[in-house]
């Protein structure tokens, strides 16, 4: 059984979890966010020469951190071809250069060289 202190506590919080709620409703503070990350209307917004892969809009090139994700997870793109592959890699380097990323891979396929990735 609750006792009568914490009865008290939720009660509190439900009060302030309405009021935060409906301020939100009514065009009032939102609330903040818990993550860096892009929201998917964010993202669902950003136009097509912004992602290293556009035509599958994939890996966001929007900021630094996004820059080093997008090389990070290169290898773990599937279903394009090297071509595709070769302008990805020319966006990411166009982009971390924008960022002042540091690349010293010269080329994509040296992401692939020592990993569990399997270039096709």
């Amino acid at each position: 059984m609750a006792t009568e202190k914490q009865k008290t506590a939720a009660r509190r919080n439900l009060e302030k979890a309405r009021a935060a709620q409906s301020a939100r409703a009514h065009g009032g503070k939102s609330r903040p966010r818990r993550s860096d990350r892009l929201s998917t209307a964010e993202q669902n917004d950003l136009s097509d020469r912004e992602f290293a892969f556009p035509k599958e809009r994939k890996e966001p090139l929007t900021d630094a951190r996004h820059v080093r994700n997008a090389i990070a997870r290169f290898d773990q793109v599937e279903g394009v071809t090297d071509a595709e592959r070769d302008r990805a890699w020319k966006r990411i380097r166009s982009a971390a250069k924008k960022y002042d990323v540091e690349v010293s891979a010269t080329s994509w396929r040296e992401l692939f060289s020592g990993g569990k990735a399997k270039k096709r």
